[in-house]
């Protein structure tokens, strides 16, 4: 065989037996900082809260510069903004990888599906509303991180729990008459 159709071979042959968690090789570190290499599963539970804090430390910068009522007149809510969308967009292959990784358990995707949207409303819910106090603004955007843990914990335990092996029908035995 030619050097060259060697190559090509091989290189089929190495991309078609890939582990497809390296899949996620060229995700931005910024938003999976220790699972980067890993799943797809690990980096997207890893970015929802990583992401979440980035854009709420931005809006509280935004409320210090500006004050918390005029934190989002004219273009004060931009930062914000620009971070929500932008990790809108960073977290788009992490969150398919694990939907693809966990295609096999519906609960799973079920709960990976039930967090994105949690997450995408907590993303909106980080604008102050009018006349809402220092202290209750502070409460409401920090409450998302519980129910972060509580529905990442529990997805990682259906991850970590064994497969059960798909149930074989049962065949009704014919009674023979003697």
């Amino acid at each position: 065989m030619r050097p060259s159709l060697l190559f090509i071979f091989l290189f089929f042959c190495a991309a078609l037996t890939a582990n497809p968690a390296r899949a996620l090789d060229k995700v931005n570190p910024y938003i999976c900082p220790t699972t980067a290499t890993g799943s797809g599963l690990d980096c997207f539970l890893e970015a929802v809260p990583q992401t979440y804090t980035m854009c709420r430390q931005i809006k509280s910068i935004e409320i210090l510069e500006y004050g918390i009522d005029a934190a989002q007149e004219g273009v004060n809510g931009a930062k914000t903004e620009s971070c929500v969308d932008k990790h809108k967009l960073l977290i788009v292959r992490p969150y398919q990888a694990a939907l693809r990784e966990s295609a096999q358990n519906k609960e799973i995707v079920v709960s990976l599906r039930k967090l994105y949207d949690f997450w995408l409303d907590s993303l909106a819910k980080l604008v102050p509303t009018q006349g809402e106090a220092n202290a209750t603004y502070k409460l409401r955007v920090d409450t998302p991180y519980a129910s972060f843990a509580e529905q990442i914990g529990a997805i990682r335990a259906l991850a970590a729990a064994p497969v059960k092996p798909a149930a074989k029908p049962v065949s009704k035995a014919k009674k023979s008459s003697p």
